[in-house]
C-alpha cells in the first residue's frame, strides 16, 4: 500500500484557446493545478510534455512515480489509433498519433477522450451524478458540445462523436461550406460569436466574451442583445437533444454554458419554444468539471487499477 501511496496521475484538459492540467494521487485528491495558452496543432505534444513534468516537480513527485495521464480534447477521438478527428480549434491533429507521441516522451500509458466526456464523467462523480444518474452536460465555450451519460456512462457513440452538437445544421446556413468546419450550430454559439455580434450590432470592438458579460451585467442593450441571441440558440439545442435523448437534466457547463446570467434568458427561450418544463442548472463544480473527469479516467487507465480496487 505505501508505493500506491507515492503514485500519481494528471488529467488535462486541452482546450483550443487553454491547457489547464492537474496532478493527483492515486486516490484522486487534486494536488496542484496549472493553466497554460493552448499551442497550436502538434506543439501541443511537447506543451503537454512539460507541463507534465512541471507538476510532478510542483509536488516533489518524480516522473516516474506518475502512473497515467488523461486528456481530454475538443475533438473526436479515436482510441485504437490514439488521434483526434473533426477537431478544428486544436489546429493541425488531423492523423497525427497524440497518444504514441505522448507515451514515448513520457513513459506511461496516456488516454485520450472528447473534453465534453471528461467533464461529464467529472459530473457524473463528483457533481450532479451525485443525485441522478441520466443527465446531458452541455459545455459551452470556445466551442459546444454535449456530454450524455445514461444509467452512469457515458454514451459516446460508435465512432466517438456522439453529442458533437456544433455540426447540428441550425442557426446559421449548414450548406455554406464556410459553417462546415466547425458547424453551423457552433458558428453562432461560440465565445468568438458574442463579441462578434456585439460588434455587429453596436460598431463597438470586444476582443472576448468576458467583456459583453461584463457590459451585460452594466445594462448594455447590445450586449444584452448579443447573450440573448446566445441563449436562443442554445434553447433551441437543447430543445433537440431532448427530443432524441430525453435525458431528464440538462446540466450548463464550460467557460460560458456556466456563467449564471445565461440561465434565465435560456428558460425564456425554452418557454418560447413551447418547453418551460425541461430542467436545466449551472454546473455546480463550474471549470473544476475536466479537470476532475480527467484523474478520474487517468485513475482507471493506471497500471494495477485491479490491485488498487482489491485493496
Amino acid at each position: 500500500m505505501s508505493t500506491m501511496q507515492h503514485q500519481y496521475v494528471v488529467g488535462i484538459d486541452l482546450g483550443g484557446t487553454k491547457v489547464r492540467a492537474g496532478i493527483a494521487t492515486i486516490a484522486g485528491e487534486i494536488l496542484h493545478e496549472t493553466t497554460e495558452p493552448t499551442r497550436d496543432g502538434r506543439a501541443i505534444v511537447a506543451q503537454v510534455t512539460e507541463m507534465v513534468r512541471g507538476l510532478a516537480a510542483a509536488v516533489g513527485a518524480s516522473r516516474a512515480s506518475i502512473v497515467a495521464t488523461a486528456i481530454g480534447g475538443a475533438g473526436v477521438p479515436d482510441s485504437s489509433t490514439g488521434k483526434f478527428d473533426l477537431a478544428p480549434n486544436l489546429g493541425d491533429l488531423e492523423g497525427f498519433d497524440v497518444v504514441a507521441e505522448l507515451e514515448g516522451r513520457l513513459g506511461h500509458p496516456v488516454v485520450i477522450d472528447n473534453d465534453v466526456n471528461i467533464a461529464a464523467l467529472g459530473e457524473l462523480h463528483s457533481g450532479v451524478g451525485t443525485e441522478v444518474d441520466t443527465f446531458a452536460f452541455v459545455s459551452v465555450g470556445t466551442g459546444i458540445g454535449v456530454g450524455v451519460v445514461l444509467d452512469r456512462r457515458i454514451w459516446q457513440g460508435v465512432r466517438g462523436g456522439a453529442g458533437e452538437i456544433g455540426y447540428l445544421p441550425i442557426g446559421s446556413d449548414p450548406l455554406d461550406p464556410g459553417n462546415q468546419r466547425r458547424g453551423a450550430l457552433e458558428e453562432v454559439v461560440s465565445g468568438d460569436s458574442i463579441a462578434q455580434r456585439f460588434q455587429v450590432a453596436s460598431g463597438r470592438a470586444r476582443s472576448s466574451a468576458v467583456e459583453v458579460f461584463e457590459l451585460a451585467a452594466g445594462g448594455d442593450p447590445d450586449a444584452l442583445a448579443s447573450l440573448d441571441e446566445e441563449a436562443r440558440w442554445l434553447a433551441h439545442a437543447i430543445l433537440a437533444v431532448d427530443a432524441v435523448v430525453d435525458p431528464g437534466l440538462f446540466v450548463l457547463g464550460g467557460g460560458i454554458g456556466s456563467r449564471e446570467e445565461l440561465l434565465a434568458p435560456v428558460l425564456h427561450w425554452l418557454g418560447r419554444l413551447g418547453r418551460p418544463t425541461i430542467e436545466v442548472r449551472i454546473s455546480p463544480l463550474g471549470s473544476s468539471a475536466p479537470i476532475l473527469g480527467a484523474v478520474r479516467l487517468a485513475i482507471d487507465a493506471a497500471p494495477l487499477s485491479t490491485e488498487r480496487e482489491a485493496s
